[in-house]
């Protein structure tokens, strides 16, 4: 039994409900690899279930497995999920995973004696290799890529070496969480009433930003599925589920591999009519491409997510990001000319931050003219060297893993505190969306994404949610 737990999403960005992506991704692989499993997926979003309901859930379906994940500010609703199972029966085996529960598999041990197994990274193979395990009494400690405990001792098997060939994996068991699909949305981006579907193109980055968790995660190996399969994958979810509205959620969409191919794919389908679709990607990968983002503007991309970071040579460098400033403002360019919504991101709260040098990053995000700008505070996700220097320095004065949310300021730059770094970015979110100039500009755009981000925001109380923070 798959279990999404209670959350609450990124104020940030508005109001939405995403499915759960990667357990749909891990369920499908032991389906198709153990079809004898019985499979069942508890999506206590979509369902509007609590933890009372859970543990009624799992009294009604007596699984001998309950499994869940998520990222570091979730970590401790997964614990409590393990807990309740555990409350149920203690038979019941419970297994976590993911970016935190990786990276963090000692402490995670230690502090939740709820959960059996963690599997780090790459879960597909380790699951069912773990699930074979379990129902045959095979040796755990044979299993590469999961940690437990053993007679009191924390075990860490040696790692398992990734999958050579994504295309291998089956689709995502959306087949599974059907009855929720029509509540899936992301309101902001596509309107309350379009089906939101997620879909992995790609798993890894090249690059190793200190702050991020994905390239470690995937041992710094970039892997992608074809363009074709890609292609296959985007249709199926259209025709089979009136998918409308895909997030194909690489860390890094890479315009020089696989562009060409996909668009050449693309073009061929009808489908391309009936869907609008996003990713993430560099600056710098723009600025090189700007033939290619046109094309898959014809195909259906009309959002581009940019991690712009920051307007400070030395910031991006300590970042580890490896861009010139000037790429965000020709990235911009390029995206607007193609009519195509652009999103930037930054990041606020850098060891070397000051008042001056954050006013800075705001007048330079307000330059840039992107159609959408977020603010995050530099967070220390287990996992990442800035948390790894912050714990050999001490800068973490804020353990509580529920505020590791890139919204909340847990560390101090050697000039600002925690609050004053929590009141710079409410300046930077008041600035931005309290500017009527770009508001009426925004609320009266051509654009209609751009109509319906900025009409969505101003509703969303985004101010009087971050003003709380302080």
């Amino acid at each position: 039994m798959f279990v999404e737990p209670p959350k609450d999403y990124w104020f940030l960005m508005g109001e939405y409900l995403p499915p759960p992506a990667g357990l749909l991704i891990l369920a499908a692989y032991i389906e198709e690899q153990l079809p004898y499993v019985e499979i069942e997926i508890l999506d206590c979003q979509a369902e509007k279930k609590d933890f009372k309901d859970i543990e009624k859930y799992i009294e009604y379906f007596s699984p001998s497995i309950v499994a869940t994940s998520g990222f570091t500010c979730n970590a401790y609703l997964c614990a409590r999920v393990a807990e309740i199972a555990k409350k149920v029966s203690n038979d019941i085996f419970t297994v976590v995973g993911g970016q935190h529960f990786s990276a963090a598999a000692e402490e995670s041990l230690n502090d939740f004696p709820e959960i059996d197994y963690i599997i780090r990274g790459e879960g597909e193979v380790t699951f069912v290799d773990l699930i074979r395990a379990l129902e045959t009494g095979k040796n755990i400690g044979e299993i590469k890529g999961i940690s437990f405990k053993h007679n009191k001792e924390i075990i860490h098997n040696p790692p398992r070496p990734l999958i050579q060939n994504l295309d291998t994996l089956p689709y995502p068991a959306y087949h599974l969480v059907e009855k929720n699909i029509e509540k899936y949305h992301f309101t902001m981006m596509a309107g309350k009433n379009t089906r939101y579907m997620i879909l992995e193109g790609s798993r890894g980055c090249p690059h190793k930003c200190s702050f991020c968790t994905q390239w470690k995660h995937w041992n710094g190996v970039w892997r992608t599925k074809s363009a074709r399969r890609i292609a296959d994958e985007m249709e199926y979810f259209n025709e089979r589920f009136d998918g409308e509205f895909l997030w194909l959620t690489d860390d890094n969409f890479r315009y020089d591999k696989n562009a060409e191919e996909l668009w050449k794919e693309l073009r061929q389908r009808p489908f391309t009519d009936d869907i609008s679709w996003f990713f993430q990607a560099r600056t710098d990968e723009i600025t090189q491409n700007p033939d290619m983002v046109a094309k898959l503007r014809d195909v259906g991309n009309n959002w581009i997510l940019m991690g712009v970071e920051n307007n400070s040579t030395a910031v991006l460098k300590d970042l580890k990001k490896n861009l010139q400033v000037n790429d965000a403002y020709k990235a911009v360019k390029i995206l607007n000319d193609n009519d195509i919504f652009s999103h930037a991101m930054f990041i606020l709260g850098s060891r070397g931050d000051t008042a001056i040098s954050i006013e800075q990053l705001r007048q330079f995000s307000f330059d840039l003219g992107s159609d959408l700008a977020l603010y995050t505070i530099l967070t220390p996700f287990p996992g990442t060297q800035i948390y790894e220097n912050a714990q050999r320095f001490g800068w973490i004065e804020d353990t509580n893993y529920s505020h590791y949310d890139m919204a909340h300021a847990v560390m101090p730059t050697e000039t600002l505190t925690p609050r004053q770094i929590q009141e710079e970015l409410f300046h930077c979110y008041r600035d931005y969306y309290g500017s009527i100039p770009r508001n009426i500009a925004g609320i009266f755009s051509k654009n209609k994404i751009k109509r319906r981000v900025n009409r969505h925001m101003a509703g969303k109380g985004v101010l009087k949610s971050l003003k709380g923070l302080i």
